[in-house]
């Protein structure tokens, strides 16, 4: 698999072993080739994860090989690499990694990790998110093309809600990521009740393209906000991500107007190296922006209110949490004598 080589990235060097391992067998691609794909789009991916309890999604035998998760900071890892105390859903806590430089992610790539996973927080503040994520996820039935549509029209409901602004991004699969810069002020179970309320603000101006429906049996062929996405320990790929499909896709940051003239298969580790040359990073300016929340929480206490609107269903892994409704499967609810669920 060849000699170990030494990649520089941000004035640091850091040595890569088997460069040469085949990492996606469908393109060729070694795993120096994603090495030299994190290195191209440094600034940018660290524009990403700067500061954030990052997971790792790692593949050391490449895109066909065993997987696994690494949430824990590994034992290996230099110290020149911070890290911050996260608390889980279920009690527990871990140190997860904090990149602060472009070295960090050449170094997580060096162990086989195609995929980073922020934490919508900085390490400074690790339970008040500074960011809303808002996640367009095209159901069996439905394509880019449907969260394309959907998109646009969210970009119409944030502008409404006090003037949010949100930055597009494909998913680097089917789906499109729309993030809002936030001030860190609430809680993730505030951030969540604001994504709710937009998930419901967009149902309702596209109810037969649009669900917040948790249970995928009640869905149809609809783009799916998933709301879930911004609790506790829920993360999302970062931009400039690796994705682990064949053809070596990436999560790429886009500007408005690109949204739904650009296609996810645009976009891999072979073509955007050449678009960062020319464009750099378009969402550079995100860090320069924090929006207010209190518009959508306003507009979740209205949908409470006046249509008794609450909280809906978390992940099955989580505790109970106060206010949510019955977590069971509708078509598996049990039903009391008087036909109620």
């Amino acid at each position: 698999m060849g000699e170990a080589v030494e990649l520089e990235a941000g004035g640091r060097t850091v040595r890569l072993s088997n460069p040469a391992k085949i990492f996606f067998p469908e393109r060729g691609f070694t795993k120096l080739d994603l090495a030299q794909y994190y290195v191209a789009v440094g600034p940018g991916i660290l524009r990403a994860l700067r500061n954030r309890p990052t997971t790792l999604e790692r593949y050391p035998d490449g895109v066909t090989g065993e997987w696994f998760f690494q949430k824990r900071a590994p034992k290996n890892m230099p110290d020149w690499i911070p890290t911050a105390h996260i608390t889980f859903p279920s009690g527990r806590s871990a140190d997860e990694m904090c990149p602060t430089e472009e070295a960090a992610v050449l170094w997580a790539a060096q162990y086989g990790t195609l995929t980073f996973h922020p934490w919508p927080v900085r390490r400074d503040d690790v339970d008040r998110p500074d960011e809303l994520r808002i996640d367009l996820d095209p159901q069996p039935g439905t394509d880019f093309d449907d969260a394309v549509r959907a998109a646009h029209e969210l970009r119409a409901v944030l502008d409404e809600f006090g003037g949010l602004r949100g930055w597009p991004k494909t998913s680097g699969g089917r789906g499109l990521h729309v993030f809002v810069p936030i001030e860190p002020r609430w809680t993730f179970t505030q951030v969540r009740r604001a994504a709710i309320a937009v998930g419901r603000e967009l149902e309702r101006r596209m109810p037969q393209q649009v669900t917040i429906k948790w249970w995928k049996e009640e869905r149809g062929e609809r783009i799916f906000i998933d709301y879930n996405q911004t609790a506790r320990d829920r993360t999302i790929a970062s931009a400039y991500s690796v994705r682990p499909r064949p053809h070596a896709p990436v999560s790429a940051p886009l500007r408005w107007e690109e949204v739904g003239v650009a296609h996810p298969q645009d976009f891999d580790i072979a073509t955007m190296p050449a678009r960062f040359a020319e464009l750099g990073d378009v969402h550079a300016d995100m860090d320069d922006h924090r929006f207010s929340l209190d518009a959508l929480l306003e507009l979740a206490n209205k949908d409470e209110r006046d249509h008794g609107l609450g909280d809906l269903p978390y992940p099955p892994e989580y505790p109970k949490m106060p206010g949510e409704p019955k977590r069971v499967q509708p078509s598996r609810a049990k039903k009391e004598p008087d036909g109620t669920d």
